[in-house]
């Protein structure tokens, strides 16, 4: 009787958690071409600051739109630059042309931006914070259909600050 009593009661526990099985909605396909403004995806990534004292970097981007057409994306960022030497903090405001559309395996991208950079004590220094001119060139690599690595250049503060850096980013409607 008590093996009855405790299948019955497995079998009546186990019913609900059938239910928690989630299908995603299907995703939507995004319309090309046109202004778009939203969150579109994220990237994280690190690298070093190749230019003075070799600076471990951090960063992170949003992809929050597009201009005019699909390939032209916007891209605010923040990174902060720590290790062997003052330590650094730079948001920047960065417009990226993307050579292909999202499908290919690879794409490679450029563009240019600025920043406003700071570092640990920027309140007692003149010229901190300071504006910054960007440049930024890379490649992503698809690692699964919404993601890819991510190996890019960045030349911040008109070739002042020369970073190399690896990360991850969400891929839009592939």
């Amino acid at each position: 009787m008590r093996a009855a009593w405790l299948l019955t009661c497995g079998a009546v526990l186990a019913t609900p958690l059938a239910a928690q099985a989630f299908p995603p909605p299907p995703v939507q396909r995004t319309r090309h071409g046109g202004t778009q403004v939203g969150l579109f995806g994220f990237g994280v990534w690190s690298g070093l600051d190749v230019r003075g004292s070799g600076q471990l970097v951090l960063g992170a981007a949003l992809d929050v739109g597009n201009v005019a057409v699909s390939r032209l994306r916007l891209r605010p960022s923040a990174e902060i630059a720590i290790l062997n030497g003052a330590n650094t903090y730079t948001g920047s405001f960065e417009v990226l042309y993307r050579f292909a559309d999202d499908k290919p395996a690879t794409v490679p991208y450029a563009g240019a931006g600025i920043a406003l950079a700071g570092h640990a004590d920027c309140g007692a220094g003149s010229g901190c914070p300071a504006a910054w001119v960007n440049a930024v060139v890379g490649i992503e690599v698809r690692y699964r259909s919404t993601f890819s690595w991510m190996l890019e250049y960045r030349a911040l503060d008109a070739f002042q600050h020369n970073r190399f850096c690896v990360g991850l980013t969400t891929r839009r409607g592939s």
